[in-house]
């Protein structure tokens, strides 16, 4: 017995990024792609749209490579109805912020007083001076949450519990000020500064009712892909700083790990919930891919952001379960069924023990090389959990060390016609 050594190189990520498709900015086309092209089955697209429609959602829309997959409306709702987007909204304002800033009208280190005057809160001036924007975009502003009206914006309801920077606590009031800042500003209302900066140059229309914005869901879906494309549409430049974009999907405090500028994020070894100060030694979304970022809402509006798989997941809806005001236990009961559409998830995979070709080892892996042991000279692929081949290689017999970085996920390991499960922790 003995080893061979199997170098793959692995740009997937990388090569995604320059072939996404962009629908016109007006009419209503959208390319499309089959399920089938992805290896998915029917059987389980349409147990996850029972699942999805028993738990009242009224709008479901995947993304891959730009092009619309999975378009789903249930009840009376159709792709012409709107609704509220709720707190994944404030990815929006985030967006904007970047924007704004890039355009020289702010600083993420400009104290909020600059824009909203002095004694927008009950803090003393110096504590009040401490409030940054960026602390607003952080949820960081240590304004005191313990208020009966959580939209409240007045001085009265705006009240210092600790310094800016030292707590957080997902609290909407400060949220809606970012709102206040961007109009003062620019001199506009926030609605004009979101039509002109953003709306406009991705064809996309909404309105913004009360500080919460609503849309149809192909809007909803066309922010996604343009968040997904680093904030570029096209060939169009929307968040041109691109230090802020990634600051904006990454952690953006040592609080709250799972936490950006107003967007979630996976993958992080803590995480703290709305309404709570407890850290959590976990990530958010445990069976969706660690490189996952989303915009969430109340009641379950959802905008999920993939890069690893280049796809972008909207649902709209009532509430799937109790009320909850970002991630829910809705989160993971769907995202695992997404992540499980392929054909290779049926019984008609075999393992080693019945067809005995090969074995791997070890699984889970985890920062390790993969070592598969091959009972004759052939060849292998790695297949991800969409039916896609990501790599393939030579195998002796004997054992054989594949040396390839995966991010963390669900594959299958394939050697003529049998498959093996690869778990990447």
């Amino acid at each position: 017995m003995f080893k061979t050594f199997v170098l793959i190189s692995f740009f997937y990520t990388t090569l995604l990024f320059s072939q996404n498709y962009f629908p016109p900015k007006t009419g209503g086309q959208w390319d499309t792609m089959s399920p089938n092209r992805l290896g998915w089955c029917n059987d389980s697209i349409n147990k996850m749209y029972d699942f999805l429609e028993s738990k009242n959602s009224k709008s479901i829309i995947v993304l891959k490579d730009g092009k619309i997959v999975l378009e789903k409306y249930f009840g009376n709702f159709t792709k012409d109805s709107f609704w509220y987007w709720a707190s994944a909204g404030k990815t929006v304002t985030s967006a904007l912020i970047g924007i704004a800033q890039q355009e020289g009208l702010l600083k993420l280190s400009d104290s909020s007083s600059k824009y909203l005057g002095q004694n927008w809160s009950s803090c003393t001036p110096q504590q009040e001076g401490k409030i940054t924007i960026k602390n607003h975009l952080t949820m960081t502003t240590g304004l005191d949450e313990n208020n009966p009206d959580q939209d409240c914006k007045s001085p009265s309801c705006l009240k210092y519990k600790a310094d800016a920077g030292t707590r957080w606590y997902y609290y909407n009031a400060p949220y809606l000020l970012l709102q206040d800042v961007v109009a003062n500003a620019s001199g506009i209302s926030f609605q004009q500064y979101t039509n002109t900066r953003l709306m406009s140059k991705i064809g996309m229309s909404g309105l913004w009712v009360n500080g919460v914005f609503y849309s149809k869901p192909r809007d909803m879906a066309k922010f996604g892909l343009m968040i997904l494309n680093k904030g570029i549409w096209n060939t169009d430049s929307i968040i041109k700083d691109q230090n802020y974009y990634q600051e904006m999907v990454n952690t953006s405090q040592n609080l709250n790990l799972s936490y950006g500028y107003l967007f979630w994020l996976n993958g992080k070894a803590k995480s703290m919930l709305p309404q709570s100060s407890i850290v959590f030694n976990q990530s958010l979304f445990p069976k969706a891919p660690v490189d996952l970022f989303a915009a969430l809402g109340k009641n379950d509006q959802k905008i999920y952001v993939i890069p690893s798989q280049n796809m972008v997941v909207i649902r709209m809806g009532n509430s799937a379960g109790p009320t909850s005001f970002g991630p829910s236990g809705f989160d993971n009961q769907f995202l695992d069924q997404l992540m499980n559409l392929s054909c290779n998830n049926s019984s008609q995979i075999k393992d080693f023990n019945s067809n005995n070709h090969f074995k791997i080892s070890p699984n889970p892996i985890n920062h390790q090389d993969l070592t598969i042991e091959s009972q004759k000279e052939t060849n292998f692929q790695i297949i991800n959990q969409m039916g896609q081949m990501i790599c393939s290689g030579h195998l002796n017999i004997g054992n054989n060390q594949v040396v390839i970085k995966l991010v963390p996920g669900l594959y299958f390991v394939k050697i003529e016609n049998t498959f093996q499960k690869l778990i990447v922790e």
